[in-house]
């Protein structure tokens, strides 16, 4: 049958399958329906039937009979030294779920070949990929598990005391190697007759383009296969109901190891907001505050150049027949639904942010999060592509005006509005753009000392995110007949899939090249799943070390069970997403952390969705009274966010732990991160006992 011939069809079949699956997809993806949960109903007939007979064949029952003591394998409690004792939920007996055998191995088939997949790309770009589950796989495949083979990011670790974070002294030697764009990647050569001939240096391979497009293709087909579909779904229905009796047995016990606890609580545990940009970075008071601060201090400064005549802040006050004394929070037209605003469209608004960006980010936002102390954030700057003298200016801001901060982290994020660059006729085709945003970083990766400020800017960049509207979907499907970038010369946008790919291929290639020279290198970190087709998730999950938003995955039980068995790290905008996409209380934050998904908070846009002081403390305390989240959630969910952000190896030491890299309680230290031990312990249970059942399905063979 189909089902059964998933993993052997040819390449043609699963590409023919993978685009019937993209079109039933992104049918509707223009209309935005409320997200609803899995449907499968109970009482479906079919179902039934079915069910009843598959279970009851005489083939089926022997295998179940053959496999009956492996729940004995399964629940096979490990020791440690430092978890008190707790209560288990064990399950004897039938351990695949009620679903015939023949599903059970096809979707333990299915299941092992994605986890390879991502395992594949993320160790290709240096990016992280879960210990426990890279045991099993080598286990699965008989193979020695060698703790050297684990691949890290790199990061830049913060200055000593009385350290110059902007010295340029320590800055690797140039090269006369040269980087130069083919088929939409750039690539590193010894010099420019081996780039003439193609002759990339060694031990810098590419991702291959077809073996990328067949391992999409197939993860397609494997999300949407009936039997898989369904077993991924009871699984994620067993992981929820497995931790709401856990929390019934065992939520006091954890209190108690909190509560013996010293010195640590919520409120002095280590938080990091993973997901803010730049451009909203402070509340709508706080940029009332700075507005009129500024024309106190500062009313002389040019904030404006009108026809080569610059207007300073006082004469841009007077234009505008304004005192910075009437303005208030509703006239700075801070609310991204808001369609006009008395302040002739937040002019002065837009010019402070423009014209004291630099003062605004360094003395504001960070002094507040210095004196905070224990809140940290990684604010998104943009590179659009457009201009390849982006990175010049952004490098020279920097450096200019200083802007480090020991609680800021920065990423660079691109907007994918290719289409609006073209119709200007900004860029020729696709592929100019993806070499304005990343020759210049090959540039000065290779010649450090001929890019000094962008180089040491670089050094303070922690990753890429992709961003923008995911509800705008472009009609094309990313396969083998796509054109290459440079051929891409249309005004028309290119899919979501095609951004990815690109955008995660370059940046392997500049991972390499920073890591063989001794440089820090860069996370992948789209924008995905809060609107748009599953299959963005999808291509997030083949290329990105972690994601912002994930609420589709509520829509694909099967993505959702994978990005549980690799725990994929993903940034939540509760606030965010009730204001455009969900409302609050329906928001899967909650269900995803009760499953065993790694989630974090972070804040979007605080200009737009938050009122206090301190944004990422309000998305705590909202989410703990809507969520009714208890201090070990808290917690729980603040260690995550420290652990997938771009801090460096030594402030995660230093914040959870030296041994933060170990997987389970091992790996946590509750006197820094005020995560119940046994908290810890059960999640390592239960990650392992999927796995464990994967790699015992595989047996069955």
């Amino acid at each position: 049958t189909p089902v059964v011939s998933l993993l052997l069809i040819t390449d043609e079949h699963m590409l023919a399958f993978a685009e019937k699956v993209f079109a039933s997809e992104t049918k509707g993806e223009g209309v935005r329906d409320e997200i609803s949960m899995f449907e499968v109903q109970d009482d479906c007939p079919i179902l039934q039937q079915e069910m009843a007979h598959h279970l009851h064949t005489d083939e089926d029952t022997e295998k179940r009979k053959v496999l009956a003591p492996v729940a004995d394998v399964l629940f096979n409690i490990p020791t440690y030294l430092e978890v008190p004792d707790f209560q288990r939920v064990a399950i004897i007996g039938d351990y695949a779920s009620g679903v015939t055998m023949d599903d059970f191995e096809l979707s333990c088939k299915g299941v092992y070949r994605a986890l390879t997949i991502r395992e594949k790309y993320m160790r290709l770009a240096f990016q992280r990929f879960p210990l426990t589950t890279s045991q099993y796989l080598r286990e699965i495949e008989g193979e020695p598990f060698k703790p050297e083979h684990t691949v890290q990011p790199v990061f830049t670790s913060p200055p000593k005391k009385g350290e110059d974070p902007f010295n340029t002294k320590c800055l690797p030697e140039n090269l006369s190697w040269v980087a130069r764009m083919k088929d939409g990647v750039i690539y590193t050569y010894k010099d420019a007759a081996a780039a003439d001939q193609h002759k990339p240096i060694e031990n810098m391979p590419a991702p291959d383009y077809m073996t990328f497009i067949d391992d999409m293709n197939f993860l397609i087909a494997l999300i949407a296969q009936g039997p898989i579909k369904t077993y991924a779904h009871r699984r994620l229905k067993f992981l929820m109901s497995k931790f709401n009796v856990h929390e019934m047995l065992n939520e006091m016990e954890e209190m108690k190891e909190l509560k013996l606890n010293p010195h640590r609580d919520f409120y002095n545990c280590r938080k990091v907001d993973t997901h803010i940009h730049a451009a909203a970075c402070m509340n709508q008071k706080h940029l009332l505050r700075f507005i009129k601060k500024s024309y106190q201090v500062d009313a002389d400064r040019v904030v404006q150049n009108v026809k080569g005549k610059d207007v300073t802040m006082k004469e841009l006050f007077a234009n505008l027949n304004l005192h910075p004394y009437d303005l208030t929070v509703d006239s700075l037209d801070v609310d991204q639904r808001g369609k006009s605003s008395p302040v002739t469209t937040g002019q002065v608004r837009y010019y402070l942010l423009c014209h004291k960006g630099p003062d605004l980010l360094a003395e504001e936002v960070a002094s507040d999060l210095e004196d905070a102390r224990y809140q940290y954030a990684e604010p998104r700057l943009s590179i659009y592509g457009c201009n390849p003298n982006e990175w010049t200016k952004l490098s020279s801001w920097f450096n200019k005006h200083r802007v480090f901060s020991p609680q800021l982290k920065w990423m660079i994020q691109v907007p994918r509005i290719y289409d609006i660059f073209r119709g200007k006729n900004f860029v020729p085709h696709f592929g100019k753009m993806l070499e304005n945003i990343f020759l210049p970083v090959f540039q000065a990766t290779i010649e450090p000392h001929a890019n000094p400020e962008l180089s040491i800017f670089l050094k303070h960049v922690t990753g890429f995110d992709s961003v923008d509207d995911e509800s705008k979907h472009s009609g094309h499907m990313f396969c083998t007949k796509s054109p290459k970038p440079e051929e891409w010369n249309i005004v028309k946008n290119p899919s979501y899939s095609y951004y990815i790919y690109y955008m995660y291929a370059n940046i392997t290639m500049i991972n390499q090249l920073r890591k063989a020279r001794g440089m820090n290198t860069f996370q992948f970190r789209p924008h995905c799943g809060e609107a748009g087709a599953v299959t963005h998730l999808l291509a997030s999950f083949m290329t990105a070390d972690n994601i912002s938003h994930g609420l589709n995955l509520k829509k694909s039980p099967v993505l959702q069970y994978l990005y549980f068995l690799t725990q994929i790290p993903i940034a939540m905008s509760p606030l965010s997403n009730n204001s455009l996409f969900l409302e609050y209380a329906k928001n899967p934050l909650l269900e995803f952390l009760k499953k065993g998904l790694m989630v974090s908070l972070s804040t979007d846009d605080p200009m737009q969705f938050h009122y206090t002081r301190e944004p990422l403390m309000e998305e705590y305390a909202i989410a703990a009274q809507v969520f009714k989240l208890s201090t070990c959630d808290m917690c729980e969910i603040s260690r995550n966010s420290v652990l997938q952000s771009g801090l460096s190896d030594e402030e995660k030491t230093h914040f959870l732990g030296p041994d933060y890299l170990k997987e389970g309680p091992e790996g946590n230290d509750i006197r820094k991160t005020n995560v119940a031990q046994i908290r810890m312990a059960y999640r390592y249970e239960t990650l392992c006992y999927e796995l464990n059942l994967i790699k015992e399905g595989l047996k069955t063979e």
